[in-house]
This record gives structure tokens, sequence and C-alpha cells, in this order.
């Protein structure tokens, strides 16, 4: 089985690792990773996101562990619109969390415009905290709770780089109410990385 997921992991959390999983569990992924452009458009809250470049050396990390152990074969792939690649025939599911199924079922409809069977939907539940909140990368870049959800309240948040950094790096500037991310950051992607 084909499976695809999405999403801009700034930073990778325990949340994105049961997505990463649940794909694995039914077959070789495929892993959108958000364009330095569309990234900052699937933020709720505007927020230093890191650039392409960084983002995907450390998802290759997670993912290179994962497929291993899974005996499973992954690629990632940038995603420039909403939709990402996951309208392409060759998909048979997509893995999403409980906010972006509205985001799987539009990207079913243009399956079906196009002529592609619709993608099975596998919505995996929110990885939790320790506090009982949602795990998101935005509460890690706070930093209220490290990547595993343990709380870290004598941690600072991470702020954007300086000057030098920034003009290589994608702001968050999202004006929008990105409430369905994968239609705001293609396969799968995570409503303000939850």
């Amino acid at each position: 089985m084909k499976v695809a997921l999405g999403g801009t992991f700034d930073p990778v959390h325990d949340g994105h690792r049961a997505l990463f999983r649940r794909a694995f569990e039914l077959g070789d992924a495929t892993v959108g990773l958000t364009s330095d452009d569309l990234a900052p458009k699937t933020r709720r809250e505007d927020r230093y996101v890191r650039p392409y470049d960084r983002r995907h050396r450390d998802l290759d990390a997670e993912l290179a562990e994962l497929a291993e152990e899974y005996d499973r074969d992954y690629e990632i792939r940038r995603i420039d619109d909403p939709t990402g690649f996951a309208p392409e025939p060759q998909f048979d599911a997509i893995v999403v969390s409980p906010e972006t199924v509205t985001g799987a079922k539009r990207i079913n409809e243009i399956r079906r415009d196009e002529g592609n069977e619709p993608l099975d939907i596998e919505v995996v539940d929110h990885v939790h905290a320790e506090d009982g909140e949602i795990i998101s990368s935005t509460r890690i870049v706070r930093g209220e709770i490290d990547e595993h959800g343990n709380l870290t309240p004598d941690r600072d948040g991470r702020d954007a780089p300086g000057e030098t950094d920034a003009e290589t790096a994608s702001g968050a500037v999202d004006t929008t109410d990105a409430t369905d991310a994968t239609a705001d950051g293609g396969p799968g992607a995570e409503s303000d990385d939850a």
C-alpha cells in the first residue's frame, strides 16, 4: 500500500511520530513537507518556521529510523500547494490527525473529479502532553513542553534567528485561521503542528 501524509514538522514531536508509525504500519510512505512559502500559511499562530532544508534534514532522520523499524520505504516531497501530491493516482491511503479529516475529504473529491479512486482516510488521534493538552510544535517552540509532551517551565521558547539567518528562513506571517491544515498545508498536514 502507498500512503500519503504531510505537514510542516517544525519541530518533529510524538504526535508526528504517531502519524509516521501509522503510515508505516500500512505501507510505504510519501511524506509531504511544506515549502517555505506554504509553511507560514498553515499556522494558526504567527511564529517563526525554520527553513525547508533544516526541516527536511530533521524529518529525514526521524523517518529513516522508523522506516528501518517497519522495513518500509519512504520519500519526502516538497509541497507547494494545499493538496500537494495526494490527488496523484498511485496513493491508496492518507494519514491525518482529527482536525485535518476535512482536508482529506477534499483531496478525495479532487481524486474523484480526476477519475481516481478515493483514498482510505486513516485518522490518528492526538498525542497528549503531561498536562493533558495536545502536543504541538507551537507549544514546543513557545517553551511550554518538549517533543515528548513533558512540561518545561524553566525553558525559554525559540525565537526567530538574527537578521542574517532570517533572510533564508520562512517567517510565519499567517493572518488566516487555518482550521483545516490539510487543505492549507498539504496531504495530512497538521493544523498548528498538532
